[in-house]
């Protein structure tokens, strides 16, 4: 498996883990999946346990939110059959995010299994499980490789809003992988990856895919305060070759340009809470 696509997969599996599902994904959509993962971990003791009367009533979402706390081990003794038993309750039930959790539990286990609950989710339209379809078909989970099969889910899962989709997608534009090579259409893809927040991955690649194409003008003008704004996202030091470029001017336009998009671009004070508690 290639080093950069690991680390797509294991990224995503986090995002799997935490995201419901969303019908209508904007740039700043994930937040919002995010959000149902910060309240489980911010839960107090009486809310958890109201969560736990609705799952074992069989509320479907709550019985994938026990799943979850199971196999963090948040409220609860980490257990992971006892997650994989919430999980497939909720599957079984249809939802989404809890068929391709489960899916991808499988993997190692029973491929045929695994490769049903995750197409079950796919077509449900959950965009993290489309992405990890994706990097299924294309890396032989299923005792099989099929490309095309894995360019149909990157697609899917890149047009629904998913940030790691949208920069694979965007890659394989750039270097030619499977479709006809177009840094116009990678610019479009990296750029869409580039807009989400948080950076969980998928979007930080996009920032610096998209930064590079400006520097080197590739499937856009050559433009080095856009370079700069892109990958200053990333932090200075990702920043400093397109700052060589500008003058003290147009380095305080384009920082004061960079504050504007990230007061614009806020993680919700709830996900941000979430993210700074230890498991």
């Amino acid at each position: 498996m290639k080093p950069r696509i690991l680390l797509l997969m294991l990224l995503a599996f986090t995002t799997a883990c935490l995201t419901a599902q969303q019908r209508n994904p904007n740039p700043d959509s994930k937040q919002e999946g995010l959000a149902v993962w910060a309240h489980l971990k911010l839960m107090t003791p009486s809310e958890f346990q109201e969560l736990m009367t609705k799952a074992e009533s069989g509320d479907a979402a709550a019985e994938y939110q026990v799943g979850l706390a199971y196999d963090m081990g948040k409220h609860v003794t980490k257990n992971s059959d006892e997650a994989e038993r919430w999980f497939l309750k909720s599957a079984e039930q249809g939802y989404p995010p809890a068929e391709g959790v489960y899916g991808l539990r499988m993997r190692q286990s029973n491929g045929a299994i695994a490769e049903r609950w995750m197409l079950r989710a796919a077509e449900h339209d959950d965009a993290s499980t489309q992405f990890l379809l994706a990097v299924a078909y294309d890396n032989n989970w299923f005792g099989t490789t099929d490309s095309e099969l894995a360019l149909k889910w990157y697609e899917k899962a890149a047009e629904a809003g998913d940030p790691d989709a949208q920069v694979e997608l965007g890659r394989k534009y750039a270097d030619g992988e499977g479709v006809k090579q177009s840094y116009e259409l990678a610019a479009k893809w990296f750029r869409k990856a580039a807009e989400h927040v948080p950076d969980l991955g998928g979007s930080g690649q996009g920032r610096s895919r998209l930064g590079q194409l400006y520097m080197e003008g590739l499937g856009v003008p050559r433009d080095y305060v856009q370079a700069y704004f892109w990958l200053s996202l990333r932090g200075p030091d990702a920043a400093a070759d397109a700052k060589e470029h500008l003058s003290p001017t147009q380095i305080q336009s384009a920082d004061k340009l960079l504050k504007a998009w990230q007061e614009q671009h806020r993680v919700s004070p709830e996900v941000q809470a979430a993210l700074n508690i230890p498991n």
